[in-house]
């Protein structure tokens, strides 16, 4: 097996040419290789790069569309948040519990599917 270390360019790059750059945000895009590169270290092996499958692996929605449609905070919950970056806190909380969480901002997050 040959395996080539790539650098965070290059990473994104293969998004590129693999025509998966609506998948997920540049922004997303560096912590998603962030967090392989830091896997890699704590596993001790390297990590094949296969941009299908970590577009099937990992999701980057809205704050929005996790709180309708993953159903890990009621309404109630929400409601009761005095902000919105309150509300941001509870639900990646939540996510938390279920998958691994690899970056936020105040509009959307980037998960592993769960």
């Amino acid at each position: 097996m040959i395996v080539q270390a790539i650098t965070e360019t290059q990473f994104i790059e293969s998004f590129r040419i693999m025509n998966r750059m609506d998948n997920f945000s540049y922004d997303a895009l560096k912590a998603l290789f962030a967090y392989l590169e830091d896997l890699s270290e704590d596993i001790g092996e390297p990590i094949e790069l296969d941009v299908i499958a970590l577009c099937c692996d990992f999701y980057e929605m809205s704050w929005d569309d996790v709180a309708s449609g993953y159903g890990l905070v009621s309404n109630d919950e929400l409601q009761a948040c005095d902000d919105t970056e309150e509300q941001i806190e509870l639900l990646k909380e939540a996510l938390e519990e279920e998958t691994n969480v690899v970056w936020y901002d105040d509009e959307k997050v980037l998960f592993q599917v769960f």
